[in-house]
């Protein structure tokens, strides 16, 4: 019953939540200067007013706020100003896919670089390995995707010609993409890996399980590593999230498809419903890992839905 009702609270919440985001973006980019017929080439009046009364943008706000939302109810994200002749479903079903696949396999590498090393460094508590690792790992964090995806294209793409510079169809530039985001994730996954281990590590049954002579490796991996990754998954809703989103440098730099030049192209050019749909999309995505996170944690430590 107490799982029940924590799930729907926490579903409850991301609903009310997504409310506010699509609010917020709605008004947000109505109240931008500019529109999306303003061009080089001035528009005469009367086409304007048009245009404005085609798609409703000469009502008062309220009501094309109130037209807007029951729309997206529906699965309807309007038609793209930037994009002639194709819906915002359509270029979000174009660009998304992209993104998504670079998010993923971004997450893949992270976990298996971060992992190993958060829990060796914390094996390894307090001596040069871990102060080596960690420091690698600042220096992962301080190093932003914008720097890291160039120089991994220069090494390995101009020089060592291992991977292609760009492009997406029969082309393995997406792999420097996806390794430019997991090496930027595994940094933060690594140094929360090693601080809840070591939390764990510190804890009365482990030294009870050292004291009944259990092998260290044991102990890491066997009574240490279930609580000290809880946090990490945590962290994976977000991470991902943070990933496609964090996507859009990684598919300037590599000419990579993916939905972040369209809603930079879409902010340029006052698309409005595309970056109100673009913004939706994200949103529902991180809520959704989010919540799903929320019922894995629930499910790994029972005492996190007793505090709810």
């Amino acid at each position: 019953m107490k799982t029940a009702v924590y799930i729907l609270s926490r579903l409850a919440q991301s609903i009310f939540a997504l409310l506010c985001i699509v609010t917020i973006t709605f008004f947000l980019a109505r109240l931008a200067p500019g529109g999306p017929f303003l061009e080089e080439k001035a528009v005469p009046a009367h086409l304007m007013a048009q245009m404005n009364a085609k798609y409703g943008f000469d009502k008062p706000l309220p009501v094309q706020y109130a037209l807007y939302l029951s729309r997206l109810v529906r699965g309807d994200l309007g038609p793209s100003f930037g994009n002639k002749g194709f819906s915002v479903n359509e270029v979000i079903a174009e660009g998304f896919p992209v993104s998504l696949f670079l998010g993923i396999i971004g997450l893949i590498i992270a976990l298996i670089i971060g992992v190993p090393v958060g829990v060796f460094a914390a094996a390894k508590r307090n001596t040069a390995t871990d102060y080596g690792l960690m420091t690698l790992a600042m220096i992962g964090i301080c190093l932003p995707t914008f720097v890291i995806a160039p120089l991994l294209g220069e090494i390995f793409a101009l020089k060592l010609g291992w991977f292609d510079v760009a492009l997406w169809e029969d082309s393995t530039a997406w792999f420097l993409g996806a390794l430019t985001l997991g090496l930027y994730y595994s940094a933060y996954i690594a140094r929360l890996t090693r601080g809840s281990m070591l939390d764990v590590l510190s804890q009365d049954f482990i030294r009870t399980a050292k004291a009944k002579g259990v092998a260290p490796a044991k102990v890491l991996f066997k009574h240490a590593f279930r609580g000290g990754i809880t946090p990490v998954v945590a962290y994976l809703g977000p991470a991902l999230a943070g990933l496609i989103g964090g996507s859009f440098v990684v598919e300037t730099v590599f000419g990579l498809p993916g939905l972040g030049q369209h809603f930079i192209k879409a902010a340029t050019n006052r698309d409005y419903w595309l970056i109100n749909g673009t913004v939706t999309v994200f949103a529902i995505l991180i809520l959704f890992m989010n919540f799903l996170v929320d019922v894995i944690q629930a499910w790994l430590d029972p005492r996190t839905r007793s505090r709810d």
